[in-house]
């Protein structure tokens, strides 16, 4: 108790010397200090990590932990969580085993559309392991095929990913020499064919995962990265990060390969992520050649960036809803195909529940987005919930909306907080509501 008060005391006074509070709003917040000390009290005892409600339309928003998990995954976690498992145990055989196989079994029934064909003797054609995330998959590929050797790159694709980690950086950690070739817009086949020694050992094609480059352009395809690397013999390897095994055109996202389109045309190893368009837990994955990818699982890397019982669970789960094809039960993928038609519906029905005379609450078009640095340019027409509420301005009204019971993220433009039903749950609405009812009403001290 002595620690909430100190802390609600302290940030009265940050807004006195700051200006931020008159006398009239110095009058209301004292007023309100002893709803202000128990709610400060209840967050010191609260999880820090806590559930909240995904109103900005942003479907893989990386600061709100990109994609959550179906039920199905959800279930499998706590049934891996709350007994002892054969995580890495051959019930058959009763001895250790792998614990790859629980996904790479379903991986492989997935990718077995490629050149090459399906398992055709003890060996599939494709394999599959599974790192923490997508740069550790990068780190674990490059160093088995090509430490002290040169990887080339287009300059092109030197991209830096959230929280500024740059792929340069990361080549560097796995003992791979950087080899830039061509320009920052214009790179061509003859530039990778040109830098070609004795000393490369990889060929790598890194997707611009959140920006594009426009206007005089230019990039080798896909295939001719791949025949270059079959006739020299190089190892062509593709940092693709987004991870998509299915076909999304028809829900308006355009230009974003999939893991499979990459098997097809030839790509050695293929290196994305699970909790981006797959729609699974963080995790990162190499899929491809089954000889290349045995030494990858052999590398003593691997055990270090190797993830845990509940990673595998959840990640079997959701790949075992694409081998059902029962897609609507991921989370992302519904939220992509949700039409806009839909989203309006669920936004009047909210509007209607909401009837404060202060609020002034429009549905007006927009746009959601991918996010997590997938599909850059894919925009997927909503609509959104405008709000004002009188005598408190957005920026405020936004920042209560981050103090209800559950916190509501949502976005400021305009001099408005647009919200977009998109990412939000159905069994959340309710307390979106309560919170849209509730704040500009109360003062509060902290934050």
């Amino acid at each position: 108790m002595t620690d909430a008060v100190r802390f609600v005391l302290a940030r009265l006074r940050t807004d006195i010397v700051d200006g931020s509070l008159d006398a009239a709003g110095m009058d209301r917040a004292l007023g309100a200090l002893d709803q202000a000390v128990e709610r400060q009290l209840a967050r010191s005892l609260q999880y820090s990590l806590r559930p909240v409600i995904n109103a900005t339309g942003v479907i893989l928003h990386t600061n709100l932990g990109r994609a959550p998990l179906s039920s199905a995954a959800l279930a499998h976690v706590t049934e891996a969580a709350q007994a002892y498992s054969n995580l890495e145990f051959n019930l058959e055989r009763g001895e250790r085993g792998q614990r790859d196989v629980h996904v790479d079994r379903l991986f492989q029934r997935l990718l077995a559309d490629h050149p090459g064909g399906e398992a055709n003797s003890s060996s599939p054609a494709v394999s599959t392991i599974v790192v923490n995330n997508n740069a550790a998959a990068v780190l674990l590929a490059l160093n088995t095929l090509a430490e002290r050797g040169e990887v080339i790159v287009s300059r092109g694709e030197l991209v830096e990913i959230g929280g500024s980690f740059r792929i340069p950086d990361v080549m560097a950690k796995s003992n791979g020499i950087l080899r830039e070739v061509g320009t920052t817009n214009r790179t061509r086949i003859a530039d990778y064919e040109a830098a070609i020694t004795e000393k490369t050992k990889a060929l790598l094609r890194v997707h611009r995962s959140n920006f594009e480059i426009s206007g005089f352009t230019e990039q080798p395809s896909l295939q001719e990265l791949v025949e270059l690397s079959r006739r020299r013999e190089i190892p062509l390897v593709e940092d693709q990060g987004s991870g998509a095994l299915l076909d999304l055109r028809s829900a308006g996202v355009k230009g974003e390969s999939g893991v499979l389109d990459s098997l097809r045309e030839g790509v050695d190893i293929v290196l994305y992520s699970g909790d981006k368009m797959l729609g699974g837990p963080q995790a990162g994955m190499l899929s491809g050649r089954a000889d290349l990818v045995a030494r990858m699982r052999s590398n003593s890397l691997f055990r270090a960036l190797r993830v845990d019982k509940l990673t595998y669970a959840a990640l079997e789960a959701t790949l075992l809803a694409y081998v059902k094809k029962d897609y609507d039960s991921i989370p992302t993928l519904r939220m992509i195909h949700l039409s806009k038609e839909e989203i309006e519906k669920r936004a009047a029905a909210l509007a209607s529940q909401i009837t404060r005379p202060e609020l002034e609450i429009k549905i007006v078009d927009g746009n959601s987005v991918i996010g997590g640095g997938a599909a850059p340019s894919a925009v997927l027409p909503t609509k959104l919930l405008s709000v004002a509420c009188q005598g408190v301005s957005a920026d405020e009204f936004a920042a209560q909306l981050r103090e209800t019971g559950i916190p509501v993220i949502a976005r400021v433009e305009d001099s408005r907080v647009l919200i977009d039903l998109r990412t939000v749950f159905p069994e959340q609405m309710e307390a979106l509501v309560c919170g849209l009812g509730r704040v500009g009403r109360t003062p509060t001290l902290s934050s």
